[in-house]
């Protein structure tokens, strides 16, 4: 791979003007400059991308940092980040795991989202001291440099819960999340926060990771122990439809008329599902999108307010269970 060096030495000119020709510099002429490309071009030269963030200081790169990508739930979050960043001149970079932070301190990216669970609430602050500006999707943290783009989970999850509740149901399973999550977190609070405000209601929390394959192991117990009408509230969609799946599969119960089902951030599979799954709805692209917004007006030296995004719920099944008689008859 040809050099500075060996572009300025065919050229005929300084390494220094070279330098201010490939930068897009007006300290050399035009004429030099499409020489000097040309040359650069016919020697097959890739600009050292480390060298030229020294240079410029600036990367326009963007980081967002996910716990993984399992799932269907990243896929409108990131177009929206996409979207937005590229109309602004900046591109993505998607990452996971320990060593991508890396990129952080090392100033290679110019601003980061955060949606990583395994990040410190101490480590997010660390990089904020050093300068680094972000935006946190999963957490309440406060620093002049780090905003919060937020969910309104409380809403979300009490929504859901008051909709069961004016269904009839005195008894209802809580299908949690991982227990390092920030919305799980806020989500199961606010469903013990209205539990405990209807005295005759039974709550039964039932261990989940936000899979699908852990909402089939609760549908498992949760048919082992039928006896009667029920309602299921997943704190997300991919668990819902694993409840979904193993009651279809595996036994005779009917969900819409024996179990009540309510998922969590209605992802695109959950309109599909039939009947239409009952789930508290909010736009992932604007979340994304929104993230963005705010991160750049940061990087910009623009004065930023924490936000957060409002949810509505989306009502599938009607039916209702006032009926306290009704049972399965098996």
């Amino acid at each position: 791979m040809a050099s500075i060096k060996d572009i300025a030495k065919q050229a005929g000119v300084s390494i220094s003007t070279v330098s201010y020709a490939l930068n897009g510099s007006d300290k050399v002429t035009k004429e030099t400059a499409a020489r000097i490309l040309q040359i650069a071009a016919e020697l097959n030269h890739v600009p050292h991308a480390a060298a030229r963030l020294l240079k410029k200081k600036k990367s326009n790169l963007i980081g967002i940092f996910l716990t993984d990508f399992s799932g269907s739930f990243y896929g409108d979050l990131l177009q929206g980040v996409k979207d937005f960043l590229s109309v602004k001149g900046y591109d993505l970079l998607v990452c996971s795991g320990s060593q991508s932070r890396r990129l952080i301190p090392e100033g290679m990216i110019d601003g980061a989202i955060i949606l990583d669970e395994t990040f410190s609430n101490d480590e997010l602050l660390q990089y904020a001291g050093q300068g680094h500006k972000s935006v946190v999707l999963d957490r309440e943290l406060h620093h002049p440099l780090i905003n919060q783009v937020l969910l309104d989970n409380k809403a979300g999850a009490t929504l859901a819960m008051e909709f069961l509740l004016e269904q009839g149901h005195d008894r209802i399973y809580a299908v949690t999340g991982p227990k390092g999550s920030y919305d799980a977190n806020q989500r199961l609070r606010a469903v013990h926060q209205v539990a405990e405000r209807s005295y005759d209601v039974q709550l039964i929390e039932l261990e989940g990771d936000f899979s699908k394959a852990s909402g089939a192991a609760a549908a498992q117990r949760i048919v082992e122990q039928y006896d009667g009408p029920a309602a299921v509230l997943c704190l997300n969609d991919e668990m819902a439809i694993g409840v979904y799946g193993y009651v279809r599969d595996h036994s005779e119960l009917i969900i819409g008329e024996h179990i009540h089902l309510i998922g969590f951030d209605n992802i695109e599979l959950a309109q599909f599902v039939q009947p239409r799954l009952t789930t508290v709805d909010y736009s992932m692209r604007k979340w994304g999108a929104l993230a963005s917004e705010q991160l750049l007006k940061m990087l910009a030296g623009e004065p930023v307010d924490n936000e957060r995004v409002y949810v509505t719920l989306i009502k599938g099944q009607s039916v209702s269970f006032n009926d306290r008689n009704y049972r399965l008859n098996r």
